[in-house]
């Protein structure tokens, strides 16, 4: 068996290049779905390939199903096809390419800027935006940006509709985290004022200054069930538009988008 196999070998020069290619194409799968979502620059630099071979591997990847890039970044992500090479970002993966879709759909309507963010370890990370395309937004390159939990709207949509016992431990952990800055928003009288006001609204707010101050946003969660599977988010001017007319012209359009993302991964589940 060994020397036929070594036999093998000699006879096959390109053996050890597909080889290569192979663990090649595995490590960058691994890598991606460990990050959960990058660019080409990061993946060569973190494993050590060239740019171009990265490019070639990813679009294999791609053809074959295990990768999707982003419809408004150059942000690469697995797919639901290698939700068995790791429980971590499947979920996540799946709702972002659900997301891409419906924002292209609503997005010209809202103008304003739309984020779709994901909870990831006491913070709320964006996945999917439509920052690149809005002509009135004032931020760039927001994919993988991590907005804090209790000063953004992304956050407190989150913190008002994820279930009690996760809002607890999330409470405990930014407690324990301990950021000067989130200090006035732990206090629970606040917190509870702002829960039972998001969950009455339906809609979480950003109006006071306490995060990127030129800016206000509100967010609606995406709900599968009665778990928070992202939230999405319209951040505008505050200059440009109160919070009043904010609520009143776009809250509607913007549970509209959470619910068309809920059906749609609901609908790829079954």
């Amino acid at each position: 068996m060994g020397q036929r196999l070594a036999d093998e070998r000699a006879t096959t020069p390109d053996r050890s290049d597909s080889v290569r290619a192979l663990r090649r194409g595995l490590a960058v799968l691994r890598y991606i779905n460990a990050v959960g979502s990058t660019n080409v620059a990061s993946i060569a630099r973190a494993l050590d390939i060239p740019r171009p071979t990265v490019y070639r591997l990813l679009q294999t990847l791609e053809e074959e199903g295990y990768v999707a890039f982003s419809a408004s970044s150059t942000q690469v992500r697995v797919t639901r096809l290698s939700a068995s090479l790791g429980d971590g970002y499947a979920a996540h993966s799946r709702v972002c390419q659900v997301a891409a879709p419906v924002f292209g759909e609503y997005g010209p309507r809202l103008v304003w800027p739309l984020d779709l963010t994901v909870y990831e370890n006491a913070a709320m990370v964006i996945h999917e935006t439509t920052h690149t395309r809005s002509p009135l937004s004032i931020d760039r390159g927001m994919i993988g940006y991590r907005l804090p939990m209790l000063r953004t709207s992304a956050g407190r949509a989150y913190l008002a509709f994820c279930r009690e016992e996760e809002r607890a431990m999330i409470l405990d952990h930014l407690r324990r985290i301990h950021d000067p800055e989130d200090r006035p928003f732990l206090d629970e009288a606040w917190l509870g004022r702002m829960i039972e006001e998001t969950r009455r609204r339906a809609v979480a707010v950003r109006d006071g200054g306490e995060f990127r101050p030129k800016t206000s946003s509100i967010a609606v969660p995406v709900l599968i069930g009665d778990r928070v599977e992202a939230v999405v988010s319209m951040i505008w001017i505050r200059s440009a538009l109160s919070l009043d007319d904010a609520l009143s012209a776009h809250s509607e359009a913007l549970a509209s988008i959470a619910t068309a993302i809920a059906r749609d991964v609901s609908a790829q589940q079954k």
